[in-house]
């Protein structure tokens, strides 16, 4: 979820879908420790998002412990340690999931992490590196004796990728072995989704990641069904479009260094931020109306731009041409 679960999405996740408990972008330790001025920043907090969890990841214990003691500092509720991101980058460098295949150095890092912070510490693994071991149970027990308050398994192996199913039995085999709060995670996409997950494994919560993106009202059907309320309404065209520009003008307003859109456009910076706020949103924005008739046809316009009086131009366009088809439709019926 890097580059996508940063403090724009998270404030529209908690508005709208109402999640228990939201997680940063993972943060590396070691952009920390040599350019806190570019890495920091990614830990920034709205009062409006706890309780948050601030995500890091590394290879060495001594600079995690850094992280850690920098999230803390920053407001962070409870500090989580990245043991499953099995992308290249991140497990060349030993961090990741590249610690599943060493379990005394996972655990000297979190063991160095509890020691440097005195909110919660969690910790996300997936089941192992590969098909070969299942290292998640190992790890929770180191995990738990050097005071780890609850643990997340994505329940692939890290050579997986996102192929295949995520495997809800490694859930239920971790809970077996776990005596503090267990987090689902891996495919769950509905309110089906996560009731037959948490029936099936026995875990505390279920974790939402790629299903919650540009739909944060995914988050909101499956808080409603396990909490036994009625199941919101599905979001109109009105709400896609304009959640879709509120996340703009709140991540142009991050980019800038200040909370609100109001805010962020009497800046010094203001061009800068909509420019770098504009082209790292293009893959996310027609996430909103992907699906919708017309849609498809838009996204090579939506991905090119890079001003928000742009992509507001083709978004209130798409919603004027969506009324009219809808008027005509009416009309014949």
């Amino acid at each position: 979820m890097e580059d996508v679960t940063n403090i724009a999405m998270r404030r529209i996740a908690k508005v709208i879908g109402r999640p228990g408990l939201v997680f940063t972008e993972f943060v590396s330790a070691m952009a920390v420790h040599h350019n806190p001025a570019r890495a920091l920043p990614k830990m920034r907090i709205h009062p409006l998002e706890r309780p948050l969890a601030v995500q890091i990841f590394g290879g060495e214990p001594e600079t995690m412990a850094e992280s850690a003691r920098h999230a803390e500092a920053m407001g962070a509720d409870i500090v989580d340690i990245n043991m499953g991101c099995w992308v290249p980058k991140v497990c060349r460098t030993g961090a990741g999931a590249a610690l599943l295949k060493d379990p005394e150095v996972a655990e000297r890092i979190v063991q160095a992490v509890v020691n440097a912070v005195c909110v919660p510490v969690t910790v996300k693994v997936r089941a192992g590196w590969d098909y070969s071991l299942f290292a998640a149970p190992e790890l929770a027990r180191r995990f738990q004796g050097a005071g780890v308050k609850a643990m997340t398994l994505h329940a692939r192996f890290a050579r997986q990728g996102f192929e295949g199913r995520a495997d809800w039995r490694l859930i239920a085999d971790l809970r077996e072995v776990l005596q503090i709060p267990l987090i689902g995670n891996g495919d769950i996409k509905t309110p089906e989704d996560a009731r037959r997950m948490l029936e099936r494994t026995g875990a505390d919560a279920a974790m939402v990641g790629r299903a919650a993106i540009s739909n944060p009202w995914a988050l909101a059907e499956i808080r409603a069904a396990l909490e036994g309320e009625p199941a919101p309404p599905p979001p109109t065209l009105d709400d896609r479009i304009e959640t879709a520009l509120r996340h703009l003008r709140l991540f142009i307003a991050f980019e800038a260094g200040v909370d609100e859109w109001e805010q962020a456009v009497s800046t010094p910076d203001f061009a800068g931020a909509e420019l770098r706020a504009c082209r790292a949103l293009r893959g996310q924005i027609p996430l909103y109306i992907k699906g919708l008739p017309g849609a498809a046809t838009l996204r090579g316009r939506l991905t090119a731009c890079s001003r928000y009086a742009e992509y507001e131009t083709i978004l209130r366009e798409f919603q004027r041409s969506s009324e009219s088809r809808s008027h005509v439709l009416a009309g014949f019926a």
